[in-house]
């Protein structure tokens, strides 16, 4: 109980603040996940279970925390939707695993998915924004919206393999920054500018990885007496 205690209430001195320990611990195994998703490996998934769960409890901060803190019911809400998507995805990769230990082989999604993987952008920030006001979420809740739906987006892209996925992280963190330094969850917000030139990396290395994947090829000679 004492060790509980201790999480939740720790925090790391910086300047004249400090930042919430948790927070940080959180995202650090959020950049974990995103390392193993860029190398494709299974244990990407949970390993980013964890940090989702620390998270949680920092964007739930009058619930978790002080009274006075903010909530960003998006950044919260989307946690445990990573949670959920993270279960589909751990069974995607962990069904396809490669034999060298590589869970999936990267595509490019197509012009049709892309529209449609834009439309549900728009559509669903437009649809939330209002429920999440409704709700009590920070200001300006449009981008708590954004930030949520992308990240949906995001993590179900990363599951099915397409090479997309890391440019719809790039437009989340666009948005989410500057949410979070308004919201003072400085921690959060400096680990995804980081973040942020970590995606365009990722996205390189998986269309590289497209790039060089082998198509199947039959290697036995046809039978003759078939034809």
């Amino acid at each position: 109980m004492d060790l509980l205690q201790w999480l939740f209430e720790a925090r790391i001195p910086v300047g004249n603040g400090s930042l919430l320990l948790r927070e940080v611990v959180g995202n650090v195994f959020g950049l974990l996940s995103a390392l193993g998703g860029m190398r494709r490996r299974v244990w990407a998934w949970p390993v980013g279970i964890v940090g989702n769960l620390l998270l949680l409890t920092v964007f739930l901060g009058s619930l978790f925390g002080a009274a006075s803190a903010a909530n960003l019911l998006g950044q919260a809400g989307r946690q445990i939707m990573f949670i959920a998507v993270s279960v589909y995805g751990w069974r995607q990769w962990q069904a396809s695993r490669h034999d060298g230990g590589q869970a999936v082989t990267p595509t490019w999604a197509g012009n049709r998915t892309r529209l449609g993987m834009v439309g549900f952008m728009v559509i669903g920030t437009i649809a939330l924004t209002p429920v999440f006001r409704m709700l009590g979420s920070y200001e300006p809740v449009w981008a708590d919206a954004w930030t949520f739906v992308g990240s949906l987006l995001a993590t179900y892209g990363m599951a099915k393999g397409w090479v997309e996925f890391w440019l719809v992280w790039v437009a989340v963190d666009i948005v989410g920054v500057p949410l979070l330094f308004s919201a003072g969850y400085y921690a959060s917000a400096f680990m995804y500018v980081f973040y942020g030139a970590f995606t365009l990396v990722g996205f390189f290395v998986w269309a590289r990885a497209q790039r060089d994947a082998k198509p199947s090829v039959e290697t036995l000679h046809p039978d003759p007496t078939l034809r």
